[in-house]
């Protein structure tokens, strides 16, 4: 009889990827868009999902605002609480967009935004927002996947805030967890990333125990829904600077196909939106950390200018870099 009762139990999802499992297992999870930009928008799926399962949420962004210029005052150095409450007259501001978009769905939370400074200013506003929030899962989320360029590739895009962001988040002292997830495969083309060098990183990755599956978004899905219509949200009010790499990930989502353009910034370049784009990449985040090349250089940076100065000077100290390599597709 206990057999039998044991059968009929419903199983766990054998194939459910690790990520899933990690986040299962806690209670308070920050998301953190740690490229800068509209990177936040990219954990939203994951927001979504998370709280429909009962975990307690909170968001936070790299952010490319001119937050010093706002009369928002600051938590600590270079860390400012957006909420749908505040105003501003600054022509790009996504998080505070976000956050009246998440009001009106009845989530009041902050989107807590940091300012872009160097390591040490940024440890100290993680730190800040830790003790303050107690998660015990920490997720940074990168919309692209230059985040997983280790240095010696044939072109790293933009990887001073997805650097910084990774070197901060891995000293950080209180989480029980610390994870990575990408999204946007194939984004990153129009910023010079070989995507071969990305799959060699995660084929690496999986050799070392660090990879932690990949999962896809369908459009019929409440958590795409939601992110769309964020998304809508916030272009609505800033029509002239939309977002790149969520829109090309949304359009992978829905089905677009090939060279298509959704803001007149990419044209002139030509774009391969495809169906990848909507597909999770997730990692433990010591891993990604231990991989790359220039991560303790970064630790010594007082601003955002000797960030940008760090990694050109170990670029020009490698005896070799990476040559492009195209995929045998």
């Amino acid at each position: 009889m206990d057999a039998m009762l044991s059968s009929m139990t419903p199983a766990k999802n054998p194939l459910e990827p690790p990520f899933w499992n990690r986040l299962e297992r806690s209670e308070r999870i920050l998301l953190a868009g740690m490229g800068g930009g509209f990177d936040v928008f990219c954990a939203l799926p994951l927001a979504h999902a998370l709280r429909q399962m009962g975990k307690t949420v909170f968001l936070a962004n790299f952010s490319f605002t001119g937050l010093s210029m706002t009369t928002i005052p600051p938590m600590c150095p270079g860390l400012y609480p957006v909420t749908a409450k505040d105003h501003s007259s600054l022509s790009y501001f996504p998080e505070l967009y976000l956050a009246q978009f998440l009001a009106q769905q009845g989530w009041e939370t902050s989107i807590y935004s940091f300012e872009k400074q160097g390591y040490h200013t940024l440890l100290e506003g993680y730190q800040f927002l830790q003790n303050l929030l107690e998660p015990d899962t920490i997720v940074l989320v990168d919309g692209g996947t230059d985040s997983l360029m280790r240095g010696d590739e044939f072109d790293l895009a933009t990887p001073e805030e997805d650097a910084l962001s990774l070197a901060v988040v891995d000293a950080l002292v209180g989480p029980k967890q610390k994870l990575m997830a990408c999204i946007g495969f194939g984004v990153d083309t129009f910023h010079g990333v070989c995507h071969a060098h990305f799959l060699a990183s995660v084929a690496a990755l999986t050799r070392s125990g660090h990879a932690l599956g990949t999962f896809n978004l369908l459009p019929e899905q409440p958590a795409v829904q939601f992110y769309r219509q964020a998304l809508e949200y916030a272009h609505s009010h800033m029509p002239d600077r939309i977002s790149i790499v969520n829109s090309s990930v949304l359009g992978g989502i829905v089905g677009d196909f090939g060279n298509m353009h959704y803001t007149d910034r990419t044209q002139g370049g030509e774009l391969f939106i495809n169906p990848l784009m909507g597909l999770y990449w997730t990692f433990d985040l010591e891993g990604v950390a231990r991989r790359n090349m220039y991560l303790e250089r970064l630790r010594k940076t007082r601003n955002f200018s000797e960030v940008w100065l760090a990694i050109r000077e170990f670029r020009s100290s490698l005896e070799q870099i990476k040559v492009w390599k195209d995929l045998p597709f």
